[in-house]
């Protein structure tokens, strides 16, 4: 259900103001809250994880693959590995934004929250729901921390397969090739490293979401 309103609520932003306030009321009043804006937003963050993982391990194929090939088929192992490259880069880039999007929109959330606390006339009621707030961001900045985590460990996968790509590229040739032999031990590491750090980030992502879903 949530996610049928998330749909909307994409469409909705695209339709309303540039004003945040704004873009919340409306789809608050069509109730879509920023809570359920924030799970959707973990949700795409986490798929974008998933999705990432496939690209790099695909790659990663596509580079084992280069290394053994015989020269003559030298351009166009290029042409598929820098079309890898291309496809990990973006992916690399839609993770980033969905995290992007989960951080604005927790940090809205949590504003609104902190300033509603404030409202309360029974400090029992206030006082509980300080606490409610201050755990929810002490859960959601560990399950921040492990995506960003995630996010770093795929720069330095992207700088290799960047440079390699690039000497294809500027040397088409035999030497080239047993060059790269030398350094695919070295990227199936950092891609299995990027792995795990994306399996601990999703892993997160699941639990903060199954902790914000009403019991």
């Amino acid at each position: 259900m949530i996610r049928n309103k998330l749909v909307i609520a994409s469409i909705s932003f695209a339709l309303l103001s540039s004003c945040s306030t704004v873009k919340y009321k409306s789809l608050e009043k069509i109730g879509i809250h920023k809570r359920d804006i924030l799970v959707g937003n973990v949700e795409d963050a986490r798929d974008a994880q998933k999705d990432a993982q496939e690209q790099f391990k695909d790659a990663l194929e596509q580079f084992g693959s280069v290394v053994e090939i015989e020269e003559t088929g030298l351009k166009k192992a290029y042409d598929r590995l820098s079309d890898e490259y291309d496809d990990s880069k973006d992916a690399a880039e839609e993770v980033s934004e969905e995290i992007d999007d989960v951080e604005r929109v927790a940090n809205d959330l949590f504003a609104e929250w902190a300033s509603e606390i404030k409202e309360y006339s029974d400090p029992n009621l206030r006082n509980n729901s300080q606490n409610q707030l201050r755990d929810t961001q002490a859960r959601y900045k560990e399950m921040l921390a492990t995506m960003q985590a995630a996010e770093r460990s795929m720069e330095p996968v992207l700088k290799t397969f960047r440079d390699n790509v690039l000497f294809l590229k500027h040397n088409l040739n035999a030497q080239a090739v047993g060059s790269l032999k030398n350094t695919f031990q070295n990227l199936e590491g950092d891609i299995e490293n990027l792995i795990e750090q994306m399996n601990r980030s999703i892993e997160r992502s699941n639990q903060f979401i199954a902790e914000m879903q009403p019991s």
